[in-house]
């Protein structure tokens, strides 16, 4: 019956389908203290194995049903607030997309956006690289040739590892996959000769801004917007040196205004004021801003 739908009629129902599940899931929301989510979070069968044999031939459907319960279980997460929450973030987001990756071994969006919360740093994300590389290589398993995977890989050993052997590896891997774009072979030499290259990481980020997925977009979109004010903090970093501390032995906005060194606050690439420590000098992120936390900084919840 649904093989016989036209498209726009196949999208309608779709969309109406999805409008229905949203609203379902808002009232359920609206209806249940937060606090039950505590056991909501042990009824998902967590085996692979199991869901292949109850699903039969609705393999496809489970594989977007439980893509669906990662992205609830990842967005209420990372919303949630409570701090009996606070080690059990994301708990449930690896076994959810083990699943369904298990269930579609071709579930691309899965593998790719699933390894991007994974390896998104804490409290935005899981903080699992590891994880990460691991739901990639399962793409691989299924999909060899597919040079996406691998250099998705190799940009989670770039930028979230700092292991730029491993990087510059996995990028000549991706380059050696047919249609790998002509660019990859020497973004796979500079990580042999460069350490820490934002160029580097400007380039490749540039180059996921192409791709057809909104959220890959929007997450390179952020990057660069981080790549940014890394180097704004490089330059604030420097008049706050040249400045020194106040006669009183601190540091701040008003003393630098004051002194000419800035001409006001400075704001990030998102428009949220710098902070400056008062007894160090150092200038960070504001914890209160889009970008936090920074890829490359200490700057993460303990």
């Amino acid at each position: 019956m649904i093989g016989a739908l036209t498209p726009p009629l196949a999208v309608g129902l779709a969309v109406a389908a999805l409008s229905g599940a949203i609203a379902v899931q808002s009232a359920r929301d609206n209806s249940y203290p937060r606090e039950d989510s505590d056991r909501t979070r042990v009824l998902y069968v967590r085996s692979p194995a199991m869901m292949k044999r109850v699903t039969f031939g609705f393999q496809a459907l489970a594989a977007d049903v439980y893509w669906i319960r990662a992205l609830q279980h990842y967005g209420g997460d990372r919303l949630q607030k409570q701090p009996h929450h606070a080690g059990r973030k994301y708990e449930l987001l690896y076994p959810l997309l083990d699943i369904a990756t298990s269930l579609d071994p071709y579930f691309s969006i899965a593998y790719r956006f699933g390894a991007i919360f994974l390896g998104e740093p804490y409290p935005g994300g899981a903080g699992r690289p590891d994880l990460a590389v691991a739901l990639l290589r399962k793409g691989i398993a299924a999909a060899p040739t597919r040079w996406q995977y691998y250099h998705d890989i190799a940009f989670v050993y770039y930028w979230r590892v700092r292991d730029y052997k491993a990087a510059a590896l996995w990028f000549q891997r991706a380059a050696e996959q047919p249609g790998a774009p002509n660019w990859l072979p020497s973004v796979a030499a500079s990580m042999l000769t460069r350490t820490e290259d934002r160029a580097t990481a400007r380039f490749m980020w540039q180059q996921l801004l192409r791709s057809e997925q909104v959220w890959i977009r929007r997450t390179a979109e952020r990057s660069l917007l981080q790549l940014q004010a890394l180097e704004q903090i490089d330059r604030l970093q420097a008049a706050v040196a040249a400045a020194g501390p106040t006669p009183a032995g601190g540091y701040s906005w008003s003393a630098m205004v004051a002194r000419g060194r800035v001409a006001g606050v400075p704001l990030d690439p998102a428009q949220t004021p710098y902070e400056i420590d008062p007894l160090t000098g150092r200038v960070r992120v504001s914890r209160q801003s889009p970008l936090f936390p920074m890829p490359d900084t200490s700057e993460r919840p303990q």
